[in-house]
């Protein structure tokens, strides 16, 4: 391909997609950090106890989170003992196929079945999360983004090839101090093929996470479908069957893994005659990969259980790494470091392209005069 191909590639890409990356890049800083800003912002934690204490029985906790929302019904239970031990979080609803974002949440002592807080002040972490997911747009907010991201990534590489040819004739990293404009170029330069594969991983794990919605239809109309097969033609549940009961079943199925989210019937995640239980793995790798296991609502006996297609897997590991979540403070300080240093490259490109069109219409200013 001709350079001047490249030029135009890169140019217009940039263009094209660089003030949404600079607005991911802003929103994405905070988001790193998620789990510490909550510490620090006295999200409600646990009580201290004596090691040992007896965790309550799922369905107790289910009636406290009734009784605390009487009109609601529950949908999730989602535990995270790393973050939030002995705690579990209650996604609560309407009715039980209300749109995802409808919910209000219940936290409660594992233990006591307590209610901690009902956390759902929807201050600025959510609107980081929602401007950074979709731009409070819905999907079409979260695909216009994937392909903000798609462009990110074009310009990545035409960036690449222009760099060597540019800096054919200066040695690696030089700055140039000619002038304000040559003096961002270089550094635009320098610093964008220094961080090119961590800009490159970003960009390609943000177009993935963007797909989240179609590989959730994917899952349900192919593996889902399959593992609920036997039960398509059973008339549907008057009242679901034990919660507990289905996690101790989930347990014994899956001793390796640990419990991290139980669908209850009727949501996207589970079938109207089953409770979805998801496991995780033990390991910083295995504990992004999620197992499902369909329990029967009614008798609490296992129907199914298997691991997740490839296309989920390749979701669940692009998720966390988009943010750095696999190291834990160290990985998202070095993270939160490089997000800085690519508001500095797409910031350094929006100054260059202004330079470059006003002098270029002062320079037809002065032809014309």
């Amino acid at each position: 391909m001709r350079l001047s191909s490249w030029i135009f590639i890169h140019k217009w890409t940039s263009l094209v997609c660089t003030l949404f990356l600079l607005m991911l890049c802003l929103t994405g800083l905070p988001l790193v950090f998620t789990e510490e800003i909550e510490h620090l912002s006295g999200v409600a934690e646990a009580p201290e106890m004596p090691e040992g204490t007896p965790k309550a029985s799922m369905d107790r906790i289910v009636e406290s989170a009734l009784a605390a929302q009487p009109g609601k019904v529950v949908r999730y239970m989602f535990w995270d003992e790393d973050e939030h031990p002995n705690m579990t979080l209650v996604s609560m609803a309407s009715r039980i196929d209300a749109p995802p974002e409808e919910y209000w949440l219940v936290s409660l002592d594992s233990r006591t079945a307590q209610v901690l807080d009902q956390p759902n002040d929807r201050g600025f972490m959510h609107v980081m999360l929602q401007l950074h997911k979709d731009m409070y747009a819905g999907l079409p907010g979260q695909l216009f983004l994937g392909l903000m991201g798609l462009m990110f990534v074009v310009a990545i590489v035409s960036g690449v090839v222009l760099y060597k040819h540019f800096m054919r004739k200066l040695d690696f990293g030089t700055v140039r101090r000619l002038k304000s404009s040559t003096k961002w170029l270089d550094l635009h330069n320098l610093l964008g093929i220094v961080t090119v594969v961590w800009l490159t991983v970003v960009g390609v794990t943000g177009v993935i996470n963007t797909l989240d919605p179609i590989v959730l239809a994917l899952w349900q109309r192919d593996q889902l479908t399959e593992m609920v097969g036997p039960y398509m033609n059973e008339p549907p549940l008057e009242s679901n069957g034990s919660a507990q009961a289905a996690l101790d079943t989930a347990g014994r199925a899956v001793p390796d893994m640990k419990i991290t989210l139980l669908a209850f019937p009727g949501t996207v995640f589970a079938s109207p005659h089953h409770y979805t239980i998801f496991m995780k793995g033990n390991t910083p790798l295995t504990s992004k990969l999620l197992r499902p296991v369909l329990v029967d609502a009614q008798t609490a006996v296992l129907t199914d259980t298997r691991e997740m297609p490839w296309y989920v897997k390749t979701l669940f590991i692009s998720q966390p790494l988009h943010f750095g979540d696999y190291g834990g403070l160290p990985l998202k300080i070095i993270w939160a470091l490089l997000d800085i240093v690519a508001i500095i490259v797409l910031g350094s490109g929006v100054y260059l392209w202004i330079r470059k069109y006003a002098r270029r219409k002062e320079a037809s200013v002065i032809v014309r005069s």
